[in-house]
């Protein structure tokens, strides 16, 4: 029943979504004066800030490995813990080391040249952090438009929200279930990010205890949610050492915001739908010193409000990528949950269609361009859309998902028992894992190194070969494990049976193609003749 939900709102997602991505998101009379507001207001701060999606694309500050190197001091000293500057600086680019782990590179002759580099790797989006340990969770970050062009780094952070009219025990209980809310997927365990706590008394103790209750119950980022300072700040003083996100400040209550950012050190996020205002009060802030902004633009969640939203969106990430103003280049927040507000979704009637319209509302918005959401539903024909969307988008389009290559125990195993293959490519290795073990089938799983691909392109392209299935069997010493010398291939790698057992010595039998069939194949095919 669950699975059939999950498909439905799947179908309405993509309709919904094709139907707001083909409205044109650019009215260009209005943009045009709108362009000519903000150069007027930040003629002294910004040059060419053109909000159009006319002109050219700016590339980007730096796109390989050797334009790196040019800037590291090239002596291979090892002190990065890599070999030679060039592999560190591959590194540099993927984000998987930073400028700090190269100490040479702050010796007064490299001084000039590594505050350049610092400048060029520096993302078009400023990268905000939120919360503090291992749970902190870094928004923002990115340096393309589209994840084609490179990869997306920071995946969308899911808030989910509690609010401080709930009886205490509902709403421990509500923390403990968004924390410790999990689901398997290709690998690994997904799970959400933060938790969101709302004024809704609009009374400052009410909502300072609440706050307290819920940090209580979870290591998770926080995000207090009030448009009243004094609320705000009451909230702030219980858990300012856990660098919570403070929402929101917005033309009326800025400067009360400022002193909080500036006195806490804590990350603020800006609310304006009028685009001159978010832009001037993000320089504000900016110019003050706050460095953990994050920009809400308003999210109106039907209608032509809807299609503005989406057009402000799109707008505002090209502005600060493309068009390179510096003063809108800060990570973009959505909240989805307006949803319920627009549709009574309070009421017992309409939840369900306020939860199916705030995961469409979310799912659009993980793909163009929200960094930060708030969310209200936490069902899982809701949370399960919107975090698997998440996952999927934000994996690197350069590389396969792959698990590491190994010789995996299935059950129970002996020595007797039967041996399958496959390859690394996550989706394929997971498939069949899961087949072999829900099936009660003790055995050896053989993973060998595709490249992350799957059986029947890796047998086309030559990543999987017999070959492989040598070095495989030798490096993972599985004769050590396996006595018969019989190994079950994939029916899809067929054609590699005679050269494997030529190659190998080991004898091949073909599995089916779909490893689904695995406990109809072993009713016939094991144990072959000569393995009791």
């Amino acid at each position: 029943m669950e699975k059939k939900v999950v498909m439905q709102i799947i179908k309405r997602i993509g309709k919904c979504v094709r139907k707001i991505l083909f409205y044109s998101p650019f009215d260009k009379e209005q943009i045009a004066g709108l362009d000519e507001n903000v150069k007027e207001t930040n003629k002294n701060l910004f040059q060419n800030v053109n909000w159009c999606n006319e002109g050219g694309h700016e590339e980007m500050k730096i796109s390989s490995p050797m334009e790196i190197w040019k800037y590291l001091p090239g002596t291979n000293c090892g002190k990065c813990g890599e070999k030679t500057c060039l592999a560190f600086a591959s590194l540099l680019i993927e984000r998987e080391k930073n400028l700090k782990e190269c100490p040479p590179l702050f010796e007064p002759k490299y001084a000039e040249k590594g505050k350049k580099l610092a400048e060029l790797l520096a993302p078009e989006v400023r990268e905000v952090e939120i919360g503090i340990g291992d749970k902190a969770r870094k928004i923002g970050g990115e340096d393309v438009m589209y994840r084609h062009e490179r990869t997306f780094f920071n995946r969308t952070a899911l808030v989910y929200d509690v609010w401080d009219t709930m009886k205490e025990e509902e709403l421990r209980a509500r923390v403990r279930e968004i924390t410790d809310w999990q689901k398997f997927y290709v690998g690994e365990f997904l799970k959400v990010d933060a938790i969101a706590v709302r004024s809704v008394s609009g009374e400052a103790k009410t909502f300072a205890d609440c706050v307290k209750l819920a940090a209580e119950e979870t290591d998770f980022p926080l995000v207090l949610c009030s448009f009243n300072a004094k609320v705000i700040e009451e909230g702030l003083k219980e858990v300012s050492d856990r660098k919570p996100l403070i929402y929101a400040a917005d033309k009326d209550t800025w400067k009360e915001f400022l002193g909080f950012a500036k006195k806490y050190k804590v990350p603020v996020a800006l609310f304006s739908p009028d685009l001159d205002m978010l832009n001037s009060l993000a320089v504000t802030f900016s110019s003050a010193g706050v460095e953990g902004i994050v920009l809400d633009p308003g999210t109106y969640p039907a209608g032509k409000g809807l299609k503005e939203t989406f057009s402000r969106f799109v707008r505002i990430r090209r502005a600060g990528i493309i068009e390179g103003n510096k003063g809108l280049a800060y990570p973009l927040m959505s909240v989805p949950m307006s949803a319920w507000m627009d549709n009574d979704g309070d009421k017992a009637e309409n939840a369900l269609e306020s939860s199916y319209w705030e995961a469409i509302i979310a799912d659009l918005f993980i793909i163009k361009y929200a960094d930060i959401m708030i969310l209200h539903s936490i069902e899982p024909h809701s949370l399960i859309p919107e975090r698997t969307l998440a996952a999927n988008i934000y994996t690197d389009p350069r590389r396969p998902v792959s698990v590491e290559p190994g010789l995996r125990e299935v059950g129970n195993p002996t020595e007797k028992s039967p041996l399958f293959v496959t390859t690394n490519f996550a989706l394929t290795y997971y498939t069949v894992e899961s087949d072999i073990s829900s099936n009660k089938i003790d055995s050896y799983l053989m993973v060998v190194d595709s490249e992350g691909i799957g059986v029947e392109s890796a047998v086309a392209g030559g990543q999987l070969n017999a070959e492989n299935f040598k070095d495989a069997l030798e490096s993972f010493r599985v004769e050590d494990k396996v006595k018969h010398k019989t190994l079950v291939i994939p029916g899809l790698a067929a054609r590699l049976s005679g050269e494997t057992e030529d190659v190998t010595g080991w004898t091949v039998l073909v599995g089916p193609r779909d490893s689904g069939r695995i406990p109809g194949w072993m009713e016939k095919n094991w144990p072959p003749e000569g393995v009791a």
